[in-house]
């Protein structure tokens, strides 16, 4: 089995039960091999008891290092190996000690060994305790770096999504400021129908988007409904000098993208092509599949760039910027953005996703 699969075994979701059916099976085949080798060697089924008496001894003497290792594998690493070396100098002695004298027992009996004789198979028993101690320590960490692999896994999840939220928050205020500013001026004209008219549909919009996760997404479909909350609202403003229009493909009106992704993007169409000119603008909005991908558009027909090849800039805190910042949250490298403008007119961004239907699995 590869050790990169280890974590993500129903085998390891256990590790209590893991140990125990490892810790018995290994022993067992160690008890196995050293009967029929013993027998082999044409030492008598008699041989099976020592064997017997030598595997209890080592099955036991791990489960004792076992529960040291436990509580040091979490310490600094120069206490961690100097004590289990010590730990593993002692238990190779006890066992050396125990098999020594039961083989003695039971082949030697006139002759016991003495001294510095029961430490005859030490070697032999501190390779088989070092391998063991070995293959403890190596899965336990595997297995504690996996865990903390999945905790880094869950922290920039929860990053990602807190700066997602953090993006999308930045939206709320900056539309309600412009909003509530124009209901502002049209209780100081006395127009109160338009006022009221305005904070309906201004709550109906507020209602809408924060359904919504900030985090979350929405389908085409969704995302062109808001819009169309929010244009209602500038409707009322603007009257005829804003003109918008939607071109929306029905093949991803399912398709999903972060929510209230083209709302600035038609906030700052009507800042800077709507509001300058007399007659105003036409803010078209276009939603088309391109391959494996969804294409959108957001155009209008405003002053274009400015002398000197530029744009009044979108700084607002939220425009473009913010678009960049959430495109590069949600889909990393995999995103086009691209601005289309030209000195004789029109200005447009061009924004390509993965086309994706369903809403992507949180990390669990």
């Amino acid at each position: 089995m590869a050790l990169t699969g280890l974590r993500s075994q129903p085998f390891f979701n256990d590790k209590n039960r893991a140990f125990w059916i490892l810790q018995s099976a290994g022993w067992a085949g160690y008890f196995t091999l050293r009967a029929l080798g013993g027998i082999a060697n044409a030492m008598g089924f008699l041989y099976i008891v020592p064997a017997a008496l030598t595997t209890a001894t080592g099955y036991s003497l791990t489960l004792l290092m076992a529960a040291a290792y436990r509580r040091l594998i979490t310490q600094r690493p120069a206490v961690t190996w100097t004590v289990s070396i010590l730990i593993l100098m002692l238990a190779s002695a006890i066992f050396s000690t125990i098999e020594t004298w039961a083989h003695a027992t039971f082949y030697r009996p006139g002759s016991p060994p003495e001294g510095i004789q029961f430490l005859g198979a030490i070697l032999l028993d501190f390779s088989l305790l070092a391998a063991w101690s070995a293959l403890y320590y190596g899965i336990n960490f595997y297995l504690l770096l996996e865990e903390k692999m999945d905790q880094m896994s869950k922290l920039e999840v929860q990053a990602s999504a807190a700066q997602l939220a953090m993006l999308r928050y930045q939206l709320n205020p900056h539309f309600l400021f412009n909003t509530l500013n124009s209901i502002s001026t049209l209780v100081l004209l006395k127009q109160t129908d338009r006022a009221n008219a305005m904070l309906s549909r201004l709550s109906s919009f507020l209602r809408y988007t924060l359904v919504n996760e900030p985090a979350g997404q929405v389908t085409v479909a969704q995302e062109v409904e808001t819009l169309k909350l929010y244009l209602e609202i500038e409707k009322m403003r603007f009257e005829d000098r804003l003109r918008p229009s939607f071109a929306i493909d029905p093949r991803v009106s399912q398709a999903r993208l972060p929510s209230l992704l083209l709302q600035p993007l038609v906030e700052n169409a009507i800042k800077y092509a709507v509001t300058p000119k007399e007659e105003g603008a036409d803010i078209a909005v276009e939603a088309r599949l391109a391959g494996d991908r969804l294409q959108i558009t957001v155009s209008d027909t405003g002053p274009g760039l400015q002398e000197g090849g530029a744009r009044p800039t979108y700084s607002t805190g939220v425009g473009l910027a913010n678009i960049r910042d959430r495109l590069a949250q949600a889909y990393g490298a995999d995103h086009r953005f691209d601005i289309q403008a030209s000195r004789e007119g029109g200005f447009g961004v061009m924004i390509e996703i993965p086309f994706q239907t369903e809403q992507p699995k949180e990390f669990a």
